[in-house]
């Protein structure tokens, strides 16, 4: 990778029809060609955020990212490497309904294939890889998933600038720039329940998610960092209800409190304990990891696990 490249997101945009499964090939105008949906990341977005906001603007169709399928790395004129991030990522019926897409000077057409076919049209190499990587997980069984996702607050008050109790320490102004940041991509992953820490600082970098979503945030002091001091904390409680439940959920903590949160996100769901599972818990402050598990057995492991930082 070199310090030109270029960074854009997209995603395997699919939907079941009587059962069978779809993909969403898109045609471009200009370059007279078949392929998915994807674009460029506009300044300040992060990836995940790109991706959906690519396919919504591509094919007028509003999804939520599912499980990572791959990166494609290709090069552009003059020597400048394009670097796509994908996900999979399922169109409803009533995201469908929705569209509003017309035939335009960007994308003329949009069309619903079925694996082979789409294995057939794409213009590219680079595709069908991607194409491979997401029907590797179909074959897998594990095409329907949910996210849980391990959220660090954002940057505080440092502790010797506070002379009130820790957990009251307050986020700075790059702190509640932080939490804003995160507020698109972590709804790219269709977050819709919220739990948090009791400390303040965790309260306010979930705020701007709260008000966006219309929701709540469940304020608990079992993955807090007083409690995880002084060992009353209980992780497994709260991770274990959220695997149960099988929706989409971020949990906002401490630093030394995430790796405790992976680790029973992976015994929760049978899955061997390996240094990718504490590498997901190394995180920068507003930094989140997402654990994607299969909706309907989420005991047969974690499918894979991606991390984001704001770039702020």
């Amino acid at each position: 990778m070199t310090d030109t490249a270029v960074f854009a997101a997209g995603a395997v945009v699919w939907r079941l029809v009587e059962d069978k499964l779809r993909i969403l090939l898109i045609h471009r105008t200009k370059y007279r060609d078949v392929t998915l949906p994807k674009g460029k990341v506009d300044p300040g977005e992060m990836l995940a955020q790109t991706a959906v906001r690519e396919v919504r603007e591509e094919t007028g169709i509003k999804v939520t990212l599912g499980v990572p399928v791959g990166v494609s790395r290709y090069w552009m004129r003059p020597k400048r490497q394009k670097v796509v991030h994908y996900w999979a990522a399922e169109a409803t019926d009533e995201a469908i309904r929705a569209s509003s897409f017309v035939p335009n000077g960007e994308i003329s057409g949009v069309e619903w294939v079925s694996l082979k076919k789409a294995r057939s049209r794409l213009s590219y190499p680079v595709d069908v890889e991607i194409l491979d990587n997401f029907a590797r997980l179909v074959d897998d069984g594990v095409l329907h998933t949910f996210p849980l996702i391990a959220l660090r607050h954002a940057k505080a008050v440092g502790r010797d600038d506070w002379d009130g109790a820790d957990a009251e320490r307050p986020l700075t102004d790059r702190g509640q720039r932080q939490a804003a940041a995160v507020v698109a991509p972590l709804r790219a992953f269709g977050v819709r329940r919220i739990v948090s820490s009791d400390a303040l600082r965790c309260r306010q970098t979930v705020a701007p998610l709260e008000k966006k979503l219309g929701r709540t945030a469940r304020v608990t002091a079992k993955i807090s960092q007083d409690a995880w001091e002084n060992g009353t904390e209980d992780i497994r409680a709260v991770v274990g209800r959220r695997v149960r439940a099988r929706k989409a959920a971020v949990l906002c903590s401490h630093g030394p409190v995430l790796p405790g949160i992976l680790s029973e996100l992976a015994l929760a769901t049978g899955t061997m304990h390996g240094s990718y599972v504490d590498s997901a818990s190394s995180l920068g402050m507003a930094g989140f990891s997402v654990v994607h598990l299969s909706a309907t057995n989420p005991g047969s492991g974690i499918i894979s696990i991606e991390t984001h930082e704001p770039k702020i």
